[in-house]
């Protein structure tokens, strides 16, 4: 999969900008507060019609404009497509190939992509809501099926949550119609196990590797978190439990208007020699184990699509010492597109810049520098 151009209109700093892209290496150069980041936040919403960055849509825009517009052309099995993001204050639309695509779920999953930036040390330190974001978005990626399944499963939730408040303030209940909530929730539900179950063990065969190649350390794994009190996926099992779940929790989840047990309260733990990382790990090892889970994510969709994702890192390497640097380098290979952010040339390996498209930015402007980057 390859990006080949960009172009953006009235998008964060940029007015109008085109990137062409080349098929391997391309790194983005500028101080802070330029628009190197922008860049590649237009690459991610262009691929999931939303940022990485902030929620909601609004700052997309540029200041006293009434739109943004985000195009790219990629290539997928030597064939090229256009994928289009409007977006306007009343107005949030996609396309492909100039038809409109209704369900955003229909393109999601089109044009892929594995992201690391500083923020994704949230993965590690943060809450149990972003670690299950990003399952939910990496496995998106992979199994259109799972997004499908995964929305159903939130809006089975909403309606049962809404529904144990009626009933609470009516003082009534409805065994009945809760009843088919549940079954409809627990069937959503055992597909979202079976694909969490399958991507981090997935995951568990590659990033301890990848981690040892990077650190010198080894035994870096991930611990998926269901309280399900099982180890692997088993449908029957997951039923059964998922219904004696409910009944348990049933005074519980009428109290407090929620559903107080499934997938959407999962988490998952990064483990470095059984000690965990969230309360052990230095800041070290935590860029380090994110970089591993991203690297491991390329394998993955290797082996499940048959093809690469675009690699996008943002200021990978600005806090790595040069064996680590080096280390990364040649998970880079000529077979991964990648776009590498960077306030300093120095930093990146005279390997990746030889055959690179290097650009500098300034103040929401691209150019090219003829010498392809070159140590001067």
């Amino acid at each position: 999969m390859i990006l080949n151009t960009l172009k953006l209109i009235n998008y964060r700093n940029y007015s109008k900008q085109t990137v062409e892209f080349c098929d391997n290496i391309n790194i983005l150069i500028g101080n802070n507060a330029q628009g190197k980041t922008n860049i590649l936040e237009a690459v991610y919403v262009l691929a999931f019609t939303k940022s990485h960055r902030v929620v909601g849509d609004t700052n997309l825009i540029m200041k006293n404009e009434e739109f943004c517009k985000i195009n790219g052309t990629i290539t997928i099995d030597n064939i090229k497509s256009s994928l289009e993001f409007f977006l306007s204050d009343n107005i949030k639309k996609v396309s492909i190939d100039g038809v409109n695509i209704n369900k955003f779920m229909d393109y999601v999953s089109k044009f892929k992509i594995v992201i690391f930036s500083p923020d994704d040390l949230e993965i590690i330190k943060s809450s149990p809501s972003i670690r299950r974001k990003f399952l939910n978005t990496e496995i998106s990626q992979l199994d259109k099926v799972y997004l499908y399944n995964l929305n159903d499963y939130n809006k089975y939730i909403k309606v049962r949550n809404e529904f144990l408040k009626k009933m609470y303030k009516k003082n009534k209940s409805n065994d009945l119609y809760l009843s088919i909530l549940n079954e409809k929730i627990i069937e959503k539900a055992i597909y979202i196990y079976k694909k969490r179950f399958e991507f981090i063990e997935d995951l568990n065969k590659i990033i301890s590797l990848i981690y040892c190649d990077i650190t010198g350390d080894k035994d870096l794994s991930l611990k998926y978190e269901h309280k399900l009190g099982i180890n692997k996926f088993n449908e029957e099992k997951i039923k059964k439990i998922l219904n004696k779940k409910f009944e348990d929790n049933y005074e519980r989840d009428m109290l407090t208007f929620s559903t107080n047990f499934g997938p959407h309260k999962d988490d998952f733990s990064f483990y470095l020699n059984d000690n965990d990382l969230k309360i052990f790990g230095s800041q070290g090892q935590h860029r380090s184990a994110v970089l591993s889970l991203k690297l491991s994510e390329i394998e993955i969709f290797k082996n499940k699509i048959k093809d690469t994702p675009i690699l996008l890192l943002d200021d990978v390497f600005s806090e790595l010492d040069d064996i680590k640097k080096n280390n990364i380098v040649k998970y880079l290979k000529n077979d991964i597109q990648t776009i590498i952010t960077t306030t300093d040339i120095n930093e990146i390996s005279e390997s990746l810049i030889d055959n690179a498209y290097v650009y500098e930015i300034f103040n929401g402007k691209l150019e090219r520098k003829k010498n392809d980057g070159r140590k001067k």
